[in-house]
């Protein structure tokens, strides 16, 4: 009897493998299928609900977010160019791409996360390293950086590889990582676009394979993913009351239905808070009348609050500036960054603008001091 107790113990641990950081209950009848997952919000990173999100699994072409993501800030991103014709000969799902074709790298970030092209995969690889494997160094190059302790990439698709793996949660953070750029944000979201490429180019449309897009409330990307190995891999973001939230399954059967209740279970139990913005930030100015000027940061940041995972879910700043301005400065200038932190994650960086300027006064020497004098000394030898 003791025995069968704990193996009925272990089977509904097993059944309900999910954590409640939250405080509100979660509810029984809702069962997420996939082997991991983790939900988290965009902006701090921090772990709303999650299940084995630090397990090592195959991700399939969700590794295109990377791949995308390496491509956008490669730039020069409307040249045109002869894709490689090696590059473009892979097997799995295609934007299209022919020997011959004139393609952009714009073009190609489209293919990769609309159709979820493998062509468009290899073809950006070798565009920008050279080499698939040269282009895997950047790709751990830049999980090293973004924080994605559990990832090893070796292919630009997610093709199966027994050395191409990451964890929901690594998976979750690269998204995050993602969002910030501006272009990324606008394909991703897109659930069809025009995209010109060909020999000789011409116009066609792409349709994205990712259903959230119009079935989920909110939903402003990310990525699917599918091998026999890795099962359905799902990447998604949804934006509700300001707040972004991300969720990541990996190896799930039940993929769209689990990302649309995650999400409506989630976005009822949070909090959405404002960080707090600094009012009273100062720069001293050399060469003017005035002895310094306000800044202002425009955006508000908003992020979701609750009993998380974390210790630390608040948001604090810090300023990285000059020490001091000379003048003639410009009303709504940009004269430093206000950086916002949860945890060691960098939440946003936002241009601090002058609130108004400050005019140069041709005949002021008498009237400063020894520092001023030789702070304008040190600007006229330097700049």
């Amino acid at each position: 009897m003791k025995r069968f107790i704990i193996c009925f113990i272990a089977a509904f641990v097993l059944c309900f493998k999910i954590s409640i950081p939250c405080d509100a209950a979660f509810p029984a009848e809702l069962e997420i299928s996939a082997s991991a997952y983790v939900v988290m919000d965009a902006a701090t990173r921090s772990v709303i609900y999650e299940a084995n999100s630090n397990m090592q699994l195959p991700m399939a072409s969700t590794t295109k977010i990377m791949s995308t993501l390496l491509c956008l800030e490669s730039g020069d991103l409307d040249s045109e160019f002869t894709v490689d014709s090696n590059a473009i000969r892979v097997e799995g799902s295609s934007m299209g791409l022919l020997e011959g074709d004139t393609v952009t790298k714009r073009a190609l970030c489209y293919g990769m996360l609309l159709p979820s092209g493998n062509d468009a995969a290899g073809a950006t690889a070798v565009r920008i390293a050279g080499s698939y494997a040269d282009f895997a160094v950047l790709m751990n190059n830049r999980a090293e950086e973004i924080g994605m302790k559990n990832t090893h990439f070796v292919t630009p698709s997610g093709l199966h590889d027994e050395s191409h793996y990451s964890t929901a949660y690594d998976m979750g953070i690269l998204t995050a990582e993602a969002l910030k750029n501006k272009d990324f944000r606008e394909i991703c979201s897109c659930q069809s676009a025009k995209v010109t490429f060909g020999n000789p180019p011409f116009d066609r449309w792409l349709t994205n394979t990712n259903k959230l897009l119009k079935n989920c409330e909110g939903v402003i990307g990310v990525k699917t993913g599918f091998t026999d190995e890795a099962g359905r891999c799902l990447v998604s973001a949804c934006k509700r009351n300001g707040v972004t939230l991300i969720c990541v399954t990996l190896n799930d059967k039940n993929d769209w239905n689990d990302h649309s209740n995650l999400y409506d279970l989630a976005f009822s139990n949070i909090t959405v808070k404002k960080a707090d913005m600094p009012s009273d930030i100062k720069l001293p100015v050399v060469g003017s009348d005035a002895i310094s000027v306000p800044l202002y940061a425009k955006d508000e940041i908003i992020y979701a609050s609750g009993n998380f995972q974390q210790a630390d879910t608040d948001v604090r700043w810090e300023v990285e500036a000059a020490p001091m301005l000379y003048a003639p400065v410009q009303p709504d200038s940009i004269a430093g960054y206000l950086v916002h932190y949860c945890g060691e994650f960098e939440v946003a960086r936002q241009p601090l603008f002058t609130v108004c300027g400050a005019d140069y006064l041709e005949n002021n020497s008498k009237n400063k001091n020894i520092f001023e004098k030789i702070s304008e000394k040190l600007k006229e030898f330097f700049y």
